[in-house]
């Protein structure tokens, strides 16, 4: 029996990193001593994008005596200690697999802090295989990216398969491109007008992980 591929994006789909960089954000901004004035612009750097060169910029705004390295190990660190996945969504993604799904996470961003979540929440445990966009330079929504996802669970983008994640253009549009159906996590948000939609909208993990359960019995519903 043919196993159905379905990848999982992490940020603001599987975890919460809005509200998890916000925690991190408004103590590290205490602990350095820096003015609420700034809160925004650290928590707009690392928001755009926490790799090592973001922390070289922080460094040198405030003059912060720690080095950049030492910042992006503390970083990693603290981010993994804060973040967390829904106990109902890690038993989704159990359950998604004991009913023969093959299960991925497809995500942008380091490896160093990706990995990081990935193990510190235990969905690193509950999934078939991993790929994050710095270990080939593969960032969504390029084809190659989920190509490379495919692989990472033992399959082929050619087989079908499901794309999950909040990105209107890097999730939906990349999985899209790539060949896979969509879900669209909406998180309180609108669909942007002028883009063409996904396959299914839901309100959070659990309930794209429901649909996909009803598909794999014969029974998908249209979630809205």
């Amino acid at each position: 029996m043919q196993r159905l591929l379905v990848l999982f994006d992490l940020d603001n789909t599987l975890v919460d990193r809005w509200g998890t960089l916000a925690d991190w954000v408004a103590e590290f901004t205490s602990q350095q001593g820096l003015e609420d004035a700034e809160h925004a612009y650290v928590l707009g750097k690392v928001a755009e994008r926490a790799y090592p060169s973001t922390f070289d910029m922080i460094r040198t705004r405030y003059r912060l005596s720690m080095s950049t390295a030492e910042l992006w190990r503390a970083y990693c660190t603290d981010i993994a200690a804060m973040v967390s996945c829904p106990p109902e969504v890690l038993d989704g993604l159990d359950e998604l697999r004991a009913v023969g799904w093959r299960v991925g996470v497809a995500t942008n961003g380091a490896v160093d802090i990706q990995r990081a979540k990935l193990r510190a929440t235990g969905i690193s445990e509950r999934v078939d295989g991993v790929f994050v966009s710095e270990e080939a330079d593969a960032r969504k929504p390029q084809t190659r990216h989920f190509t490379l996802a495919a692989a990472r669970c033992g399959t082929v983008l050619g087989d079908g398969g499901w794309m999950v994640g909040d990105n209107p253009v890097n999730d939906i549009g990349g999985g899209r491109s790539a060949g896979l159906r969509t879900i669209w996590i909406g998180n309180g948000s609108s669909w942007p007008p002028d883009d063409p939609g996904p396959d299914y909208t839901v309100p959070h993990a659990r309930a794209a992980i429901d649909l996909l359960l009803q598909h794999s019995a014969g029974n998908t519903r249209t979630t809205t």
